[in-house]
């Protein structure tokens, strides 16, 4: 059997080094083509110079690159569209993924996808890319791996309803008091999981789950009144599918993203791995079960609405997340002020039809603007 080439988009980053490793097991399979980062041409240098792609690229940075890098956001796309790969891994951070899964798609690629913003904002460009060229989406997110694995190709005429699992974050059992303290330090504390800061703290306001409602939406053709969240502190569960019967299937595994990534390269097929712990039930329990506190981590709700919405809804819930963000990361903002620039953001931009990707795009333009306007000194 040829191995399959892999690209890997955000390689430098907590998706893509899990997704060195797992290729680097199976290399009678699969084998590196192409490479990109975001901003550290050193990181990606010594990827490069271990792995060998025939692509590398740099999509920010001001640091000199070595001859016959790519350089910029068209470093995705033309890594993605290489001739010589079959499987892109996307785990770009943000809607800055868009043009890469959309250009692999038309181009026939598998997108295991990590990146579920490019998904929230591209909504129906992703399908229709799909259908036109051929490429195929498969989840890398462990709550949808999880979905996807349950389903086992099951009609979804069968299917009474999703329910997404959530660690609860660094402050499930914060009162709604203490969270007006919360700092940086505090919301990058993940209790289970080991992240880049912005999914940490994604995960934090549950924006993270919002995003992945979404996602499931599109991924599987659930309408949204049939998808649940529930919070689950040990994140063994990583999803159920509930049946018409009442028979609810769920699939649970150690919280290590080598799994989904492994699933994901290989769908609907399995590879025997030895790199990731056994699952040992008796150590993992007791496995519990929690509400979501809505009131206290408002984000999920605008979130959903916004894709109950529709249109740019989706595009300017995602961008102003990110910006309201990236404000908390660099101590321009408190914790508590990411929702509220999220509503703010929905209600001013968030009523146009959906469209094209350059109205997608100018709707993504407009919220994080608009956020950094609310805080503009």
């Amino acid at each position: 059997m040829t191995a399959s080439g892999v690209a890997i988009l955000g390689a430098t980053g907590s998706i893509g080094r899990s997704a060195i490793r797992v290729i680097g097991r199976h290399s009678e399979r699969f084998f590196i083509c192409a490479l990109t980062a975001h901003r550290s041409v050193a990181e990606l240098q010594a990827l490069v110079d271990e792995h060998a792609p025939a692509y590398a690229g740099i999509t920010d940075s001001a640091d000199a690159v070595p001859a016959g890098w790519g350089r910029g956001a068209e470093a995705l796309v033309r890594a993605a569209t290489h001739p010589g790969v079959e499987v892109v891994i996307n785990a770009v951070v943000g809607a800055a993924g868009l043009d890469a899964t959309l250009a692999a798609l038309h181009a026939g690629k598998r997108v295991a996808l990590a990146n579920k913003e490019s998904l929230v904002v591209g909504g129906s460009l992703v399908l229709e890319a799909m259908a036109h060229g051929g490429g195929a989406v498969v989840p890398v997110d462990s709550e949808h791996s999880a979905i996807l694995q349950c389903l086992a190709g099951r009609p979804r005429s069968e299917v009474r309803r999703l329910v997404i699992t959530a660690s609860g974050g660094p402050f499930r059992t914060w009162s709604s008091e203490r969270l007006q303290t919360a700092t940086l330090a505090d919301a990058l504390k993940h209790p289970t999981w080991s992240m880049g800061r912005k999914i940490t703290v994604d995960s934090a306001t549950l924006a993270n789950k919002a995003l992945e409602v979404i996602e499931a939406h599109l991924l599987f053709g659930i309408p949204y009144d049939r998808i649940d969240v529930v919070v689950h502190p040990q994140s063994i569960v990583h999803s159920m599918v509930e049946f018409t019967d009442g028979s609810v299937v769920a699939q649970l595994g150690v919280p290590s993203m080598e799994l989904p990534i492994l699933y994901a390269l290989t769908h609907p097929d399995r590879l025997e791995d030895n790199g990731v712990p056994r699952f040992d039930p008796v150590a993992a329990s007791p496995l519990t079960f929690e509400p979501v506190r809505h009131a206290d981590f408002p984000a999920l709700e605008l979130g959903v609405g916004a894709g109950r919405k529709g249109g740019v809804a989706p595009a300017v819930f995602n961008a102003a997340n990110e910006q309201a963000v990236a404000l908390f990361l660099d101590g321009r903002i408190a914790f508590s002020g990411i929702a509220p620039a999220i509503a703010s953001a929905l209600d001013a931009l968030g009523g146009g039809a959906d469209g094209s990707r350059d109205v997608l795009l100018a709707a993504d333009r407009a919220a994080r603007d608009h956020v950094t306007g609310l805080f503009a000194c």
